[in-house]
Parts: structure tokens; sequence; C-alpha cells
């Protein structure tokens, strides 16, 4: 059996004196993780953000200017998250970080390996705080992450960030990679915004026949424009078919409530499904895509007057 115990974090925006207090919390929480079996921890998008809070006063609403001073914990933060994943012997996506690229900035999920090797996935799709007011760019490309288990196992897995999870064809670029695990970080600052992450990861999870993980961000920061605040829950969800539950959920946490949501993914589920589900819809993606035509417009009579 082929089973990937996955930990996603509800994870909270806390004010931090200095950079050994930041260090405190992730590493406790990584341990924590760690000690529960996790594989594979997710952190939040934008969870970075809480370091913010190690800036001049001046830049916390400064949504601009924070942006480059963030640059100088960069190696710090890579460092840290990359010896915790070394030491408990996890993969680990940290929570994203707005980083310069090009004369400009991306909203990257830096993932780390149980070895501590450093991949990447950038935000494709900016939301319109991003695009609007904070000018992050879209990045390019998307990466399927090769992760071994115990036993010779392997899983692949890839990142769909928050918005990023609204549409399909991301998370089916993933999936045709090899993908069986879709993460999705999320940071919203509204339940209705949750509710349209929540709804696109058990649509791509229903449409590729995989699963999604869902880790969200939690802020009640007046002290920072950036992440004001931020709302959600964690959740783990599955095509509703064979041996999975019946209502696509097969995990969830409890609102806006801090912790991991730690569940085991049985990933010979999914691939039974695959290949004998009610229905297939893995199979039948290509014709999804290449019987419709060009809608018509198709007239229901003249107009009633009365």
């Amino acid at each position: 059996m082929s089973v990937l115990r996955v930990a996603a974090a509800a994870y909270p925006v806390d004010f931090h004196p200095d950079w050994a207090a930041y260090e405190a919390k992730v590493t406790a929480w990584v341990a924590d993780a760690a000690g529960q079996g996790a594989d594979l921890l997710v952190f939040p998008e934008y969870a970075s953000l809480e370091l913010v809070s190690l800036l001049p006063p001046a830049l916390h609403h400064d949504i601009l200017g924070l942006r480059p001073a963030l640059q100088a914990l960069l190696p710090d933060f890579t460092a840290l998250h990359a010896r915790l994943a070394r030491r408990h012997g996890v993969a680990l996506v940290a929570g994203s970080f707005p980083v310069a690229r090009g004369g400009g900035y991306v909203n990257r999920a830096l993932v780390f390996g149980p070895d501590g090797t450093l991949g990447g996935q950038d935000k494709l799709l900016m939301t319109r705080f991003e695009a609007e007011e904070w000018d992050v760019a879209p990045g390019e490309g998307v990466c399927v992450f090769a992760l071994p288990l115990r036993g010779g196992a392997v899983v692949r897995f890839g990142v769909a960030i928050c918005y990023d999870s609204e549409f399909p064809a991301l998370a089916r670029q993933l999936a045709e990679g090899g993908a069986e695990v879709l993460v999705v970080p999320s940071f919203t600052g509204a339940r209705s915004g949750y509710t349209r992450v929540q709804v696109g990861s058990m649509a791509r999870a229903l449409e590729n026949q995989c699963y999604a993980v869902h880790a969200p961000l939690l802020a009640d920061a007046d002290w920072t424009y950036a992440v004001e605040q931020a709302v959600g829950q964690a959740g783990v969800y599955a095509p509703a078919d064979h041996g999975l539950p019946e209502t696509g959920i097969v995990a969830q946490g409890a609102w806006n409530t801090p912790g991991w949501l730690v569940t085991d993914l049985d990933l010979n589920l999914i691939r039974r499904v695959r290949e004998d589900g009610h229905v297939l819809n893995w199979r039948d993606r290509h014709a999804a895509q290449d019987r419709p035509g060009p809608a018509q417009i198709v007239p229901l009579g003249a107009a009633v007057h009365g």
C-alpha cells in the first residue's frame, strides 16, 4: 500500500519581536507535525509575511516598500526550512514569499525535500490585490515534485497557490505530469474567498481524480496591511467514488482554529478510481475538452408582449 501522511496547517500570523521568536515558532510547528508522522507538511500562502513584524514600523503598512526589505530575510528563511526538513526527514512546502525576480516580485512557495533539496512553485494567476495594489507578477510554468516514501514508493505532487486552484488548466498540467496530490496553500480575507478556493480545490480533485490538500492562513493582524485578516479551515479533498468519502471531504479542521490537520492519503484508492470508478473523469478528460465546439445561439421564438 502506498500511503502519504500529509499535514495541512491552519497557520496563524503572529507579531514577532525578533528572528529568534519566529524561528522558535516554525521549529515547534514542524516538530509537531513530524512527531505525528507526517511525510509532507504544507504551510499557507504568505505565511512568511509575519516576518513583516521584524521590519521597521514605517514599512508595516507600506506594501510596496516591504517587498524589497523582506529580501534580506529570505536567506535565513530558506536555511531555516531546509534545516528543519533535514532534521525531521520530511518534505515541506513553506509559506509563500514575495521573491524578487527580474526587476519585479513573484509569489513563490519554496518546496524542500527530506534531505533539504530546494525547489519552488510560483503563483501563475494574480488576485486583484496582488496585481493592482501590490504589483506582484505571475510566474511561469509548473513543477511536479517527486517525493520518496518509506518502503521505496514515490508520490508526485504539485502546488496550486490559492487563486491558481480556481482554474482547471494549471491542475490539469500538474496531473498530466504525474501529480496524484494537489497542494493548495491559501490566504483569503473573507469566508467568500475561502469558499472559492475550497470549491476550486474540490473541483480539481474531481476533474483529475486526485487528492487536494488545502492549507489556509489565519490572521487578525491590524499591524500590517499585507495580511490584516485571513480566515479558513484546513481540508483534504478527493473525488467522491469507490472507497472515498461520499462528500468528497476526506478530513477537515475547525473553522478559524490554528493547528495541523494530519491525514493519511491512500494513493491506491486514487489509482483504482482512475481505472474503475463509478465515473472516469481522468480517462474522459480529452473527450471533455475536444467534443464541445463553439457555443451556438439558439433563438427560442419572438419576444412575447402583453
